[in-house]
């Protein structure tokens, strides 16, 4: 059983793929015509003009996966069990940070890719946005299991690392989703579709002093702010390694 069988239940209903982001993953990998998306979840993010096929290692997830979407099979990252070269291009959305193996899988990541490999991801060195000022776990949880940039080139060759900016709106709900609508942190709901809380112990004191410091308008004071933004950059990277 992995993290996914147990947290992933309701998963596909919470976690909305944005069109925005997508767009950039779908530039990111070129022209290719055959995609391999590693740590598939749902089916967030598969593009449909192009033959897919989904690796996940939670049944769960599969489960999930709503009708017409791409094959998936049950697997992780560090043995895929495709030949050399059979794909195109190889995919991985917020899902490095997960793998047992960070180099086994960007390595199967290029062994089975011809072309390129396009991993979403989140740089834990970036400035973390106003909810680590109220559960700081967060940021300690992402610095520690994150990947540093750096760490993607020596495997994957030359890399291109863009900037994904989180729209005010974005219709996913990973943890950055909501940095506009902070009263979202505080559904439960909402917070079950994000992984992080479910790894840290010390959320609720944190959450309550945000209900109250948005009641008292403390909140506001503070971050008010970022209300008048239409995108942020929150440290989500997009890597993108060329053709081997």
């Amino acid at each position: 059983m992995t993290l996914y069988d147990t947290i992933g239940v309701g998963y596909a209903a919470l976690r909305k793929p944005d069109p925005r982001i997508a767009a950039q993953i779908h530039r990111a990998l070129g022209d290719a015509r055959t995609v391999l998306n590693v740590g598939a979840g749902a089916g967030s993010y598969e593009p449909t003009d192009r033959q897919v096929m989904a690796l996940e290692p939670s049944a769960e997830m599969i489960r999930q996966r709503p009708a017409g979407a791409a094959r998936a099979v049950q697997g992780v990252a560090e043995a895929l069990p495709f030949a050399d070269g059979a794909f195109d291009a190889a995919m991985a959305v917020l899902t490095v940070h997960h793998w047992t193996d960070l180099n086994a899988g960007l390595r199967e990541l290029r062994r089975v890719a011809h072309g390129r490999v396009v991993i979403l991801t989140f740089d834990a060195d970036a400035p973390y946005f106003w909810l680590a000022d109220y559960v700081p776990g967060l940021a300690a949880l992402d610095r520690a299991i994150m990947p540093k940039l750096d760490a993607y080139a020596p495997i994957l060759g030359a890399v291109t690392i863009d900037a994904a900016p989180i729209p005010h709106d974005c219709t996913d709900g990973f943890l950055g989703a909501f940095w506009r609508r902070p009263r979202a942190y505080l559904d439960p709901a909402v917070r079950a579709g994000m992984s992080s809380f479910a790894k840290i112990a010390d959320a609720e004191a944190g959450l309550a002093r945000l209900e109250a410091d948005l009641g008292s308008g403390a909140w506001d004071a503070r971050y008010g702010h970022v209300m008048g933004l239409e995108s942020l950059d929150l440290g989500y990277r997009l890597i993108i390694a060329e053709a081997r």
